[in-house]
């Protein structure tokens, strides 16, 4: 069994570095230096005008190509760049095609289950109108929508980035099929709870892993569920801009309690690396080998290394 992994140069084809874009390339280098057979790195197909439509509105789709006007343009916080859109839609494209090959294992009897993942971030916070907070394209409601469409009932988007998922909840707000389950550290882009987006805000380090056990173990009818679309940040980690006390170890055993959630109900996982960034004590190697965490977790019920 092999864990597909998504990935593309063109995630990062803009003029300037910035960790959000910079470190797919780090991650993947891991990947392709560890001679793991339960790792394939995959070129994914770019999202297309029109799954980008039925998320965002035209005037800022058309912003994002031109650069004009300037204001939406750079509404993600990060700037504008004449190959920004071509990049974004190939990160985003990652996401979803990660989201259809997990669902496909879901539904074809004659094969196990599996887990898949995405290079990708900058999501979460990117709303109809507008990108917000390092987010450009919310690359977690298209994937969740070619989900639908491909035949998947019901799909959960669980955020553990140190952030919360606004953006992501107002865009799901009467989509039927979707839900969020959102555990965070940091109140930015705090947004009231309703039925379908279930928002978290951990205040202390010591009560972070046993929360989210418990919003997982809360969560109703788990078997029902046919994917989870996993924002896997390692923001929350305390040299990563998180929360003083979340540790290394603390972080592996997060990504632990998720997948082995999601195989005790034979959900796949599709996840997306989301947040983790240098300037709090890290280089941007030591970000991408927290990220790394996700990426051996998804893979750890059949790893192969070889020597």
């Amino acid at each position: 069994m092999t864990v597909s992994i998504f990935y593309s140069p063109s995630f990062n084809d803009i003029p300037d570095s910035f960790d959000t874009f910079t470190k797919a390339d780090e991650v993947a280098k891991l990947i392709q230096g560890l001679n793991n057979s339960s790792l394939a790195l995959c070129e994914p197909r770019t999202a297309t005008s029109a799954e980008l439509q039925g998320v965002h509105d035209q005037d800022y789709l058309d912003a994002l190509l031109t650069g004009l006007p300037l204001d939406l343009a750079i509404s993600n916080g990060i700037g504008w760049y004449e190959g920004l859109l071509a990049a974004v839609s190939a990160s985003t494209g990652g996401l979803r095609d990660a989201a259809l090959e997990a669902l496909a294992s879901k539904a074809d009897p004659d094969v196990a289950t599996c887990n898949t993942g995405s290079l990708s971030s900058g999501l979460h916070h990117a709303r109809y109108e507008h990108g917000s907070g390092y987010c450009t394209i919310n690359g977690l409601v298209v994937a969740a929508r070619a989900a639908l469409a491909a035949g998947a009932k019901r799909v959960l988007i669980l955020d553990l980035d140190a952030h919360c998922g606004g953006g992501t909840a107002e865009l799901i707000e009467g989509l039927d099929g979707v839900e969020q389950l959102d555990i965070s550290v940091n109140s930015f882009d705090f947004y009231t709870s309703r039925e379908d987006a279930h928002l978290t805000v951990v205040g202390n380090s010591s009560s972070y892993l046993d929360t989210i056990a418990e919003q997982l173990g809360a969560i109703h009818q788990p078997e029902g569920i046919d994917l989870i679309l996993y924002n896997a940040g390692m923001d929350p980690h305390e040299h990563a801009s998180g929360m003083s006390g979340i540790t290394t170890d603390m972080m592996s055993q997060r990504e632990s309690m998720v997948f082995e959630f999601a195989r005790q109900h034979d959900i796949p996982v599709a996840f997306t690396l989301a947040g983790g960034y240098t300037g709090h004590g890290l280089t941007l190697e030591e970000v991408a080998q927290l990220h790394m965490l996700t990426v051996l977790a998804a893979c750890a019920p059949f790893a192969r290394v070889s020597s």
